[in-house]
């Protein structure tokens, strides 16, 4: 072994990447609810024949069924149908459950919404209602 230093090649000058965006999920809440979620839920419905006449709204109310206060997404579709994506606290990370109301009824049931995924994706938000709305056949030609 030799006692004479390593020579290290010298590093190259590399232009600085361009900071990425950030996500919309790393926004307050609130924030992320009604700029970016509701839109793109909206664009959701819309593609698949549930956007006319449809009715969204974002708010702090006592949870369906249960009466807990939540934060809470609600729908209404034209058809009857409604819906709710209630969140436990106000993070997209939190419990989330979904409860759902046929025309002319009141929701009877909640479903966990959501509880296996480790990262929450505003695309995962949008398409798994969307999925759960379909799987009512509230959506498009069923």
């Amino acid at each position: 072994m030799s006692d004479a230093p390593s020579t290290k090649p010298a590093a190259t000058d590399k232009p600085k990447a361009k900071p990425k965006p950030p996500k919309p999920e790393d926004k307050p809440f609130e924030r992320f609810i009604t700029e970016d979620y509701l839109p793109a839920l909206r664009q959701e419905l819309d593609r698949r024949g549930g956007g006319e006449g449809l009715s969204l709204e974002f708010g702090e109310g006592p949870m369906p069924v249960v009466g807990s206060s939540c934060w809470m997404v609600m729908g209404a579709l034209a058809a009857g149908g409604r819906f709710w994506l209630c969140f436990t606290e106000p993070s997209i990370d939190s419990a989330k459950t979904v409860a759902i109301a046929e025309p002319g009824s009141e929701p009877t049931l909640l479903e966990s919404f959501l509880i296996d995924e480790k990262r929450m994706s505003l695309a995962l938000l949008v398409s798994r209602l969307a999925q759960r709305l379909n799987g009512q056949k509230w959506l498009g030609p069923n």
